[in-house]
């Protein structure tokens, strides 16, 4: 089609005014078509010539990232996010051809992680000027990362057995010596050793500490004999507030509930899903240790509810976010980094997901995902009749 285009032009002055409109209206036509194939790629497209002002960019890009698609416009003063301003001056600068780069951006209250791709545009083996184009990859990595752990709670399968078993057999038998020795010793006795007593007690709270290490990871790792009966989320949560409220007050966290009253019946093992929503609420508040805001809300949302888990503490890193659900990946001093992994168990064993969003210093957002059961769907009788 530009081959014809240029051959027109080349008789331009041959055409009458009816073959020039026809002309004009055929390269309308062609340049809207251009125009609504790029707006329908699911890919953010920007170009920019050779001085790095504004040409075009698609609808597509405009929804990724802020910017303003004023014509002629420079590239740094067209986007409005610092980073990608940075970014791409960078990359412009030094010239540089660009893969994948991997870019956080934060447009529209969402958080997106965009892969941005930044090639020369050639004509003629001559650069006149400058195609970026990128993807929304969030939801890409957050697969990537529900994979991984899914492939790690699978290795750990394999060794759960024999691990646990080597550890829990002699624990159990260093803690019934442990108390028949003290038995013995206070028999012989009466007054007992103070010093004694203390290193006894130290001896058991290891034996113990040991032994909740296997017992997580025994469950962590374990299929889940789950028993699904209809349950209430509202009035499930409701109960876990309750319970932790004073603990809170004590700590100088409020806490909201911002439940949907027509919510729907899940099926749930209320025992499980009480000890992951639980989990999540001492995770809160250990985050908000100078107090805070704490919250939970639930929605509809069409099969499926969710549940919102949401603090004002001191929130996750990025780099820490990816893992926060890893087996034995924690923060803390004294954690054994299965308590999340736990949660996320027993939210996939209901058919379910979780998600999580933070921030330093922005609080943490715990997104939970059930499905709501179908109910059976009955055919309408049919009579031969109805045919006749």
């Amino acid at each position: 089609m530009v081959d014809f285009y240029r051959r027109a032009l080349k008789k331009l002055d041959k055409l009458d005014t009816e073959q020039r409109r026809e002309l004009l209206v055929s390269a309308v036509t062609e340049i809207s078509l251009f125009e609504n194939v790029l707006d329908s790629i699911d890919k953010g497209i920007i170009v920019c010539d050779v001085e790095y002002n504004l040409i075009m960019a698609n609808k597509c890009a405009q929804r990724l990232i802020p910017m303003n698609c004023t014509e002629g416009i420079k590239l740094n003063a067209a986007i409005r996010d610092e980073l990608l301003v940075e970014t791409f001056r960078d990359i412009l600068l030094n010239r540089e051809r660009v893969t994948d780069r991997e870019v956080d951006v934060e447009y529209q209250g969402r958080s997106r992680l965009l892969s941005v791709n930044v090639v020369p545009l050639v004509h003629d083996r001559h650069i006149t000027g400058t195609l970026i184009y990128m993807e929304d990859i969030t939801e890409k990595r957050r697969v990537e990362s529900r994979l991984r752990r899914a492939e790690n709670l699978a290795s750990l399968t394999t060794l759960a057995a024999g691990v646990a078993h080597e550890i829990k057999n002699p624990l159990g038998s260093i803690s019934i010596h442990l108390q028949l020795l003290q038995k013995t010793l206070a028999k012989k006795n009466k007054s007992s050793d103070k010093a004694m007593d203390k290193y006894f007690d130290v001896l058991k709270e290891e034996v113990y500490r040991l032994n909740r290490i296997v017992v997580d990871f025994l469950f962590a790792v374990r299929p889940m004999a789950l028993e699904l009966r209809e349950g209430d989320i509202n009035a499930l949560v409701t109960k876990i507030v309750e319970f932790v409220r004073l603990e809170m007050e004590q700590s100088h966290i409020l806490c909201l509930l911002e439940l949907d009253e027509n919510l729907p019946k899940v099926l749930m093992d209320e025992r499980y899903m009480k000890q992951a929503i639980l989990n999540l609420v001492t995770n809160a508040r250990a985050a908000m240790p100078d107090g805070g805001v704490f919250t939970i809300a639930t929605n509809r949302m069409e099969n499926e509810i969710q549940i919102l888990i949401c603090d004002t503490g001191i929130g996750i890193s990025r780099e820490n976010l990816v893992k926060i659900f890893d087996p034995y990946f924690t923060t803390k001093e004294t954690g054994t980094g299965l308590g999340l992994t736990q949660v996320y168990k027993i939210i996939r064993e209901h058919q379910g997901e979780i998600s999580v969003d933070a921030a330093p210093g922005e609080g943490t957002e715990f997104e939970i995902i059930l499905p709501v059961p179908r109910r059976e769907t009955r055919m309408i009788a049919f009579n031969e009749g109805d045919l006749k």
